[in-house]
């Protein structure tokens, strides 16, 4: 199945996906550093209600932004794994390939078009 991608097109994507990959890997560490909850003064101050209320919802909205990353990353990290293991571009519910303006768009896709609106419905 991988024989239908061009050697070219998948050193084009494991570049991409590596590239990817570094620069999540730098914003999950900025965002961690952002976090209100990561200054280590936080937890013995006596900040106003206000003040930790902000920090409170400064966190969560950093924790999720984290969570989503990670996601992204798990899955760009699989598609590199795929491509070392020469599966990349196949769909792993059907087994069919992945359509090329599909991969282009999303080097990351682990389905089909089909496949991936039937799992979502």
């Amino acid at each position: 199945m991988l024989k239908s991608l061009s050697k070219q097109f998948i050193l084009k994507q494991e570049k991409l996906l590596r590239e990817q990959e570094e620069k999540i890997k730098r914003q999950i560490e900025t965002l961690k550093k952002e976090d209100p909850f990561a200054d280590p003064d936080h937890a013995s101050d006596n900040a106003a209600v206000d003040t930790d209320v902000r920090e409170q919802v400064g966190h969560e909205t950093v924790e999720a932004q984290i969570r989503d990353l990670e996601k992204k990353l798990i899955a760009i990290q699989t598609a590199i794994k795929k491509i070392e293991g020469k599966t990349y571009g196949v769909c792993e519910r059907c087994h069919k390939n992945i359509p090329l303006a599909r991969l282009n768009l999303i080097p990351e896709a682990s389905y089909c078009v089909s496949c991936e609106q039937r799992l979502r419905s």
